[in-house]
Formats: C-alpha cells, sequence, structure tokens
C-alpha cells in the first residue's frame, strides 16, 4: 500500500510559491546590494561604471525578507500539522530546483574564480569580495535546503540558518549606509545633482540667448524663451527659490546656487563625476563645495558666434 499523502490545496500552492519567490527576489537584492558596496569601497579604475543606488535593494529586503520567514513558518506549521504535506511533489520540484540554481551559480562562481587566477587577471580586492559574497549567499541557499530535504531543520538548526540569514541581511543593509551615506545623505546629494544640472540648462540658454542677441541676457527673465515649451528657467529644487546670475562682462557671467554637500567628497565614490564641460566656454567645472558656490563663465565668441539673420 502507498503511504497516505495529503493533497496540496490551493493555499499550499501559493504559499510554497511565495516563499520561493521571496527568496528569489531577496537573494538577487541582497547580491545588488552587496556588489554595489563593493563598488564603491573598491572602486575600479580600469573602466567608468555608475553606482546604482542602494534604496531599491535595502527596500526590498525590508519588505522581502520578513515576508520569506512569515511564508516560511506557515509552511512549517503547515507541515506540523499535516506531516504527508513534506513529501508532496511540488514541495520537492521547488526545493530541487532551488539547489540546482543555487548549485549552478555555486560552480559558475568558481569557475570564474579560477579563470581569472590561470588567465593571469589581477585578482583585485573588489573581486574577490564579489565572488565571496555570491559563495556565501548562494551556499547558505544550498546548505538550508540541504537541511530541509534531510530532514535535519530541528528548532536550534532552523534558528541558527535564521540568524545566518538575519546577519547576511541586516548587515548588508547596515554597511550600505555607513558606505554610501544615510537616505538624508543621498537626499542632500540629488539635490546638489539636480542643481548642477539645472545651472548647466540654464547656461545653455544663456549661450542660446547670446547666439541670437549679440548680448548676454541681463536677467534670467530675458534669457527665457515664452514661445517654446521646453525653453524655461528652472528653480532650486530644495528651495523653490531662483538661481542667482549675474553679468560681468560682456561675455562673462556668473551664476550661483547654495549646495549641500562638497563635490570634493561625493567625487571619491566611483562612477561619480564632479566636472561637466560645455563646449564654447572657458574653465569650464561645476566642482564646489559646501554652501553658496558661484560659477564664473566666459562665452568664446569664436566657437559659439552670434547667428547671422
Amino acid at each position: 500500500m502507498e503511504p497516505n499523502k495529503s493533497r496540496i490545496s490551493a493555499k499550499d500552492f501559493f504559499l510554497h510559491l511565495g516563499a520561493m519567490v521571496a527568496l528569489y527576489v531577496g537573494t538577487g537584492a541582497l547580491l545588488n546590494l552587496l556588489f554595489t558596496i563593493i563598488n564603491v569601497a573598491y572602486p575600479q579604475t580600469d573602466r567608468y561604471f555608475f553606482v546604482s543606488s542602494i534604496s531599491l535593494p535595502v527596500a526590498t529586503l525590508i519588505v522581502v525578507f520578513p515576508l520569506f520567514l512569515i511564508l516560511a513558518n506557515l509552511i512549517r506549521k503547515g507541515y506540523a500539522s499535516d506531516p504527508a504535506k513534506k513529501e508532496s511533489g511540488l514541495r520537492k520540484w521547488l526545493v530541487y530546483i532551488t539547489l540546482f540554481v543555487s548549485g549552478l551559480i555555486i560552480a559558475g562562481d568558481l569557475v570564474t574564480l579560477i579563470y581569472y587566477f590561470l588567465d593571469g587577471r589581477e585578482l583585485t580586492g573588489g573581486f574577490l569580495l564579489k565572488v565571496l559574497s555570491i559563495l556565501v549567499v548562494a551556499g547558505s541557499i544550498f546548505g538550508y535546503y540541504v537541511d530541509d530535504l534531510r530532514d535535519r531543520l530541528t528548532g536550534s538548526r532552523r534558528m541558527m540558518w535564521r540568524i545566518i540569514a538575519g546577519i547576511l541581511v541586516v548587515g548588508s543593509i547596515v554597511s550600505g549606509f555607513t558606505v554610501i551615506g544615510s537616505p538624508r545623505t543621498q537626499r542632500l546629494a540629488r539635490y546638489d545633482d539636480q542643481k548642477v544640472s539645472d545651472l548647466q540648462n540654464i547656461q545653455s540658454q544663456i549661450l542660446s540667448y547670446w547666439q541670437s542677441k549679440s548680448a548676454l541676457p541681463q536677467t534670467l527673465d530675458d534669457a527665457q524663451d515664452p514661445l517654446s515649451s521646453y525653453n524655461y528657467i528652472p528653480l532650486d529644487p530644495q528651495t523653490g527659490e531662483s538661481y542667482e546670475y549675474m553679468v560681468t562682462g560682456p561675455l562673462s557671467f556668473d551664476l550661483c546656487a547654495t549646495f549641500n554637500t562638497s563635490s570634493t567628497n561625493m567625487a571619491e565614490k566611483p562612477g561619480y563625476s564632479s566636472a561637466y564641460y560645455y563646449d564654447g566656454m572657458e574653465n569650464e567645472n561645476w566642482q564646489h563645495e559646501e554652501g553658496r558656490q558661484c560659477f564664473s563663465r566666459a562665452v568664446d565668441p569664436d566657437r559659439y558666434p552670434p547667428f547671422k539673420l
């Protein structure tokens, strides 16, 4: 006689599926966060790249990790009330798929490490930390589900895996804020980035006005074209006030704004550039200190001669 097997209900199906989706999404967010932290702590100097924000992976982990724990706990309670559910085909398929994927990731991680070594490539600290991150995260998942399949998840052992997962997730989030900055610091830096972008926009409109009028505008309102829906003078996104503009000569002017951070400190982060160049301007850059900063500009009439009507 075949052993009595409990049928999987719709509730059981979505609990198992939800737990696996939460696991995969959370794992992706965790690795994304770890890689971003490593990119900041160990900048790559051989190529230019942007550092992605940690906001999305952190937000994902804050929601998905507790959700996974809740779903896993509900599944465990279901097993306790009906042990036959542990032998269901659904559970075994999902567990074996997870073991297969995590095993492939571990193997690929080790192959990459060995390949880099045999190929004579430089094994930088950042690269080794990324390899170790993948190995630890994927290895932990593999080890947990091997224990699950072998029915070794006693109360103490289950708690051990929860502590390991908690240390990985919480430690990564804390490290992210420590290395990259708190949400407030990132928000202030975004304000500064927008201010630089606005000043570039205003500068472009001033240059366009010069080419059209053979003179610099006396005020920012003069530079604005009322007939163009795209040509507008932006305001400071933080205060809602106008940027400062002063004509200092027939071909020169100053643009001023108040910044929250120093671009020198921000420029130490990989992928961040505090110097922007605009063709036709002399001594062009947007490096700034914290506080009020003015940028002196001079139009090059040889590169941008006035339009001939």
